[in-house]
């Protein structure tokens, strides 16, 4: 073919495919619209950060996270999956560049002259055993005139910037889980505490109806009534081994970490700490801090680029191809200018009638389009949802701690002054043993509030993206606290 003809055929290709290619269709992705604050955080103007609202200080929640982080199962296949998102994205620009390869070859043919016929002419003979060897360098490569490969390039660093997005999410995810069952520990700690100071307030009780029954002043109800209290502190106290079993094992499946481990790292004394003030944050931080936001953003471009790559399917694709080889029957004149063989040619591929094919790959890329763009504005609005979520239950168990430790203080008072007078006759056995089970009831009421106050600060520091910005100064030092 001459080189105006292939130049002709080429032009009426270009041209019929225009007729049915074009851009790819506008899918409107706006920003979501945020308030300016948020409606339940509380005005402070003292000094906060974000990563203040984990309990960095405890040692148990230190050890148990830096474990999590660095061997964790969730950890590892988060790790393996980016990993896996960047291979697929190096792979869609090596698909860019030309692909060069090369072989080597020795064959050996033998035949059987009797195929040819009796009646060859003279001096014409056929070699029925031949040996041939053989070398050759080829190239391919697709010059991506319209921007398909890029596209789809754009698509697969999207996917692993997202997949990064994920692991970030998920360590988030695990240090929250860890420092929350630290907390549910320290808490048991402290309601078992309570509960052990209501059991030794009790006992004395029964002493007492014991002596005032032998003494016979007093009847037996007394003292019963007086040990069904104790017996019940005793049976609160053996309720709390359930749920340190559930802690454990929820550590022991984040750490992969044995049960006994996992109890002798809880075990590690800890200083009690003030909790700390709920910092103050702008919604629209949600977008560059929540790794969850991050990865429906990053999903919402890979979907633009899919979009792109399958509008230019409507276009033609060039590919450019050459081949340099040697071919010879003898080893000695392998390397003879004879024995060099070589073509180059280049082939280009339109689509003239596909009956709605790409079409239909445009319309469902659109779709995906539209469907990543809504996860993200879900993704955006569960996140504000959320960190409400936060500041109001840092506010509300606030007030509940506060009230409970005003009502422990009251009910001790009450306890004492009711034990006071039933010594000086003023009061009855009856009082004295309501004022304790109130007291009693009191002081484990005020050690679990402290222990949601602590909690919902946690969920406030997941919220809030955990730590200001996934690569935030604040990110880098609690990572180094922890892996130290």
């Amino acid at each position: 073919m001459s080189r105006a003809h292939f130049l002709l055929t080429a032009a009426a290709s270009l041209t019929v495919s225009a007729c049915a290619a074009g851009p790819a269709p506008d899918i409107a992705t706006p920003l979501p619209v945020l308030p300016q604050s948020f409606a339940l955080s509380v005005t402070t103007s003292e000094a906060a950060s974000v990563a203040a609202l984990l309990p960095a200080s405890d040692p148990a929640f230190t050890a148990l996270s830096r474990i999590a982080l660095q061997s964790g199962p969730s950890v590892l296949e988060a790790a393996a999956r980016v990993d896996s998102a960047r291979a697929r994205a190096f792979a869609a620009g090596a698909n860019r560049m030309p692909s060069i390869g090369g072989s080597v070859s020795a064959t050996g043919t033998r035949t059987n002259p009797a195929q040819f016929g009796g009646n060859l002419p003279g001096g014409f003979a056929i070699d029925s055993e031949q040996l041939s060897y053989g070398g050759n360098l080829s190239a391919v490569w697709d010059p991506d005139l319209f921007g398909r490969l890029r596209a789809q390039e754009r698509s697969a660093l999207s996917l692993a910037e997202a997949a990064g997005a994920d692991a970030a999410a998920v360590r988030i995810s695990i240090l929250a889980e860890i420092a929350g069952a630290v907390i549910d520990w320290r808490t048991l700690s402290a309601r078992e505490n309570a509960l052990g100071e209501d059991l030794v307030a009790a006992e004395s009780l029964v002493a007492l109806a014991d002596i005032r029954e032998r003494a016979g002043i007093a009847p037996g109800f007394d003292r019963v009534r007086a040990e069904t209290a104790a017996e019940q502190s005793r049976s609160r106290i053996s309720a709390l081994d359930s749920e340190r079993a559930q802690i454990i094992g929820r550590l022991a499946a984040l750490t992969a970490q044995s049960g006994q481990k996992v109890r002798d790292t809880l075990g590690r004394s800890a200083s009690a700490m003030p909790a700390p003030v709920a910092p103050a944050s702008a919604p629209s931080r949600l977008l560059t801090s929540r790794p969850d936001v991050q990865a429906a953003a990053a999903r919402l471009a890979a979907s633009d680029a899919d979009l792109y790559a399958a509008a230019a399917n409507r276009f033609p694709q060039l590919t450019l191809s050459a081949a340099l080889g040697l071919l010879a029957f003898d080893t000695s004149r392998l390397f003879d200018d004879d024995a060099i063989t070589g073509s180059a040619g280049g082939s280009l591929l339109a689509p003239l009638l596909d009956f709605g094919r790409i079409q239909a790959q445009i319309d469902r890329a659109a779709a995906d389009k539209q469907a990543a763009f809504q996860a993200y504005r879900g993704a955006v609005f569960a996140a504000l949802g959320e960190a409400e979520t936060g500041y109001g239950l840092v506010a509300a168990a606030d007030r509940e701690l506060q009230a409970a430790l005003r009502e422990q203080a009251s009910a001790a008072r009450a306890a004492e002054l009711a034990d006071v007078r039933f010594r000086a006759g003023l009061a009855n056995f009856l009082t004295v043993l309501d004022a304790r089970r109130v007291a009693d009831s009191s002081g484990e009421r005020a050690a679990a509030a402290r222990g949601r106050a602590e909690r919902a600060r946690v969920l406030l520091w997941q919220a809030l993206g955990g730590n200001e910005g996934r690569n935030g100064s604040e990110n880098h030092a609690i990572t180094r606290s922890i892996n130290q």
